[in-house]
């Protein structure tokens, strides 16, 4: 028979060892649920970044990409990532971020593989194409912040003016044709089609998308575009665009044949809308439906003048 303590301090290892494989096969214990360290945030993604100043977190931003052009002194004054989708690994880094906040379309894949193994916290936003998304983007940048009541404020400011924008689509008596124009250079049309974010502020500003039965942003012909006769067309505006010498829209009209004989040139109806606030669902997003609701159907304003 074993002596006493010897038996003891055997039973000892056993439970020693036992523990040890249990912790081994125990699964690790994520950083993503204890606080962010919010000291040093980099953020990704246009409307990440509106929603960081929404919510008064603009002194921890040390970095943003090139589509945060909205609080202006977001690009002036923070260190700049380059293009969401064109990320690099040493880039984003290189401003030694305790917390990197991106969009569910920051790329490329290989490049966000590698920031989330790295030591910094990662966490992505969900990005869906709505007017719900944006209850759904300030939630969860407000909850991983720890700021949820501040998410809910802002969240009721969004929710009141789409209040207005829906009373405002019920005066609509006939929905306005409507082609947006990703870009239009050298004679070549990009045009958004369904499951685009352009087509989702069409509709929700009383309208409907002229190139609905495509799927995405296509290319489109001077034939097609000639055949769609929409009666308002969408520009990006341009100076939200490259620097450099920017073609007046009349020039870039009189180059595409099938737009320039379409109603919407015929009676000047072709806008330049800030794409920024309209295309990516963040706070601003609703009050810019809503100035373009009173621009595709300005007979709405009219008759409210006339009362």
């Amino acid at each position: 028979m074993l002596q006493p303590n010897i038996s003891r301090a055997f039973a000892l290892a056993l439970m020693g060892c036992a523990c040890l494989a249990a912790s081994l096969l125990m699964p690790a214990k994520s950083h993503a649920a204890a606080p962010p360290d919010t000291s040093r945030i980099a953020s990704i993604g246009g409307d990440v970044t509106e929603i960081l100043y929404a919510l008064g977190f603009e002194p921890n931003i040390v970095a943003v990409d090139s589509t945060s052009v909205f609080p202006k002194q977001a690009l002036q004054e923070k260190k700049s990532l380059g293009y969401m989708r064109a990320l690099s690994t040493e880039g984003v880094l290189s401003v030694s971020p305790t917390l990197i906040v991106a969009t569910e379309k920051a790329g490329p894949p290989e490049v966000i593989a590698a920031l989330k193994e790295s030591s910094v916290r990662y966490e992505t936003i969900a990005s869906p194409d709505s007017a719900e998304g944006i209850d759904v983007r300030v939630r969860a940048v407000a909850g991983l912040l720890g700021v949820p009541e501040r998410g809910e404020e802002t969240i009721q400011k969004v929710h009141s003016q789409l209040d207005a924008l829906k009373q405002q689509r019920a005066a609509v008596e006939r929905p306005t044709r409507v082609l947006f124009l990703l870009s239009l250079q050298g004679g070549r049309a990009i045009a958004a089609g369904s499951g685009t974010a352009a087509h989702e502020v069409i509709a929700l500003a009383g309208g409907v998308n002229v190139v609905s039965d495509l799927k995405g942003y296509k290319p489109l012909s001077d034939e097609a575009a000639l055949a769609l006769q929409p009666d308002v067309i969408l520009m990006m505006d341009r100076n939200q665009q490259a620097d450099g010498p920017k073609e007046s829209i009349e020039a870039q009209m009189a180059a595409f044949r099938g737009l320039s004989s379409t109603p919407a040139a015929r009676d000047k109806r072709i806008y330049e809308v800030d794409g920024a606030a309209l295309l990516q669902f963040g706070p601003r997003t609703a009050e810019a439906v809503l100035a373009l609701l009173k621009l595709l159907h300005p007979e709405i304003e009219a008759a409210k003048s006339g009362n």
